[in-house]
């Protein structure tokens, strides 16, 4: 950690702290997430650092509920999506044959629809909750994750050391494990950002267009919306939750890029 270089460690200090501001919300917020406390649009002011939003509630407390919301299903879609992805993605590799061919095909089916559509078009149906929206975007996200895990996997399972435990009688389940999974980590780590960072726009899109997080709850897309109209009138309320996920976004990848280029180079050093 001494040798983080300037950038990693700026991504590294707003990650975390964006990451503590969700966790200690309820605690950070100075009123309700949904408690009206001013009129409509107040200007920054010491009792409202950010002012109010489109119907007089504290910008600031929304905006810490709304990155908490927004976080969570960030964070839960992407877990999902990752375990989901590489196992499925190194079982595929490590079995080969019809079963690859067959999962293969079917990542393929549903990577041809435009996600976003996909999405809508589901979420049209279910009944709007974190728990669907986490499923949805999971789900969705896994055929991403399997195509990369996949793909890792099958330059691996035919180096000499997965041979080697193939002649010593190794199960395909220590195989996936204990030879190809830690050698596949470094770019998987890495995507794994990148797809955070996606699964955060994405809740925010579907917020936007009315079929996210749904009110009276508080996420940044929905923020956004609530306020677009103050855009007109010279109002920013709807530009704080760009910003944030801006700074999210940089942040994150600067984090990522570094975890890549350092696990790269210590296995450049083994070999």
């Amino acid at each position: 950690m001494k040798n983080i270089p300037i950038a990693a460690a700026i991504g590294l200090f707003f990650t975390l702290a964006f990451f503590a501001l969700a966790i200690f919300a309820p605690f950070i917020a100075p009123y309700g997430m949904a408690e009206i406390v001013g009129d409509v649009w107040e200007p920054s002011s010491a009792e409202h650092w950010l002012g109010t939003d489109n119907i007089g509630r504290d910008l600031l407390s929304r905006m810490l509920f709304g990155g908490q919301t927004t976080i969570f299903i960030a964070v839960a879609a992407t877990i999902l999506s990752f375990t989901s992805g590489t196992v499925l993605g190194l079982l595929a590799a490590v079995i080969g044959g019809w079963v690859d061919q067959l999962m293969s095909r079917a990542v393929d089916l549903l990577m041809s629809i435009p996600t976003l559509i996909f999405a809508l078009v589901v979420l049209s149906v279910l009944p709007v909750s974190f728990l669907t929206l986490i499923l949805v975007m999971g789900l969705l996200d896994t055929t991403r994750i399997y195509r990369l895990a996949r793909a890792v996997a099958v330059d691996i399972n035919v180096m000499d050391y997965v041979e080697v435990a193939k002649l010593r009688g190794e199960g395909r389940r220590w195989i996936v494990f204990h030879e190809i999974l830690p050698n596949a980590l470094s770019p998987l780590v890495a995507e794994m950002g990148l797809r955070f960072i996606y699964n955060v726009l994405f809740v925010s899109t579907l917020s936007f267009l009315g079929l996210g997080v749904q009110p009276p709850q508080a996420d940044w897309g929905g923020i956004v919306k609530e306020n677009a109209e103050g855009i007109v009138y010279g109002i920013g309320a709807a530009l704080w939750p760009a910003v944030a996920i801006a700074v999210l976004a940089i942040s994150v990848n600067l984090v990522a890029d570094w975890i890549l280029k350092r696990t790269s180079s210590l296995k450049g050093s083994r070999g």
